[in-house]
């Protein structure tokens, strides 16, 4: 028997993913352009996996000589890939992370229309998290506090607009609450 070893390699996360509840897209990422090259195949990929897991109960499917592992939420699913020998209790507990971080950062309101008004925030957790298929953090913690950037501490001239806007709303909230 010729038992091939495979080298060991920092890139273990093929692409991250949240769908919301009629399998379209939220958010996707994916590192590795040789399994999915183009927009077209990933979204294929992206429908043929959500058809077998919303209503499955289990957290991992085969897919595409792909391991997927995933979580729901209300109206939300989160997706974490890896390659067929990859280590299934590494990809959870990416899994684990993003949920949790995105948990953490809408307070604990995971639903699609708090995911959409926050994207920025969510888009920036999941570089914090994975980069480029290499993991970077899996403490969830740790990704919220490098994650929460307060408005209040940065100068006007250096704050986006999202970040501006924001700030106008809490302010108005607050004057009419008074």
């Amino acid at each position: 028997m010729d038992f091939s070893l495979l080298e060991p390699t920092l890139y273990t996360v093929k692409g991250m993913a949240i769908l919301d509840n009629d399998g379209n897209r939220i958010l996707a990422k994916y590192y590795d352009d040789n399994i999915f090259p183009t927009n077209k195949e990933q979204k294929a990929f992206e429908k043929n996996l959500f058809n077998r897991t919303h209503r499955a109960n289990a957290e991992i499917i085969m897919l595409d000589g792909i391991t997927c592992l995933y979580r729901s939420n209300v109206d939300l699913f989160f997706y974490v890939m890896g390659s067929s020998h990859e280590n299934e209790l590494l990809l959870m507990s990416v899994l684990q992370c993003m949920y949790d971080s995105i948990s953490q950062i809408l307070r604990k309101n995971v639903e699609k229309r708090v995911v959409l008004d926050n994207l920025d925030v969510v888009m920036l957790a999941l570089d914090e998290i994975c980069d480029n298929g290499i993991i970077l953090e899996a403490d969830s913690g740790a990704v919220v506090q490098r994650v929460a950037l307060r408005t209040d501490d940065i100068p006007i001239g250096e704050q986006t607009v999202a970040q501006v806007f924001q700030s106008a709303k809490e302010q108005l909230k607050w004057s009419l609450l008074k």
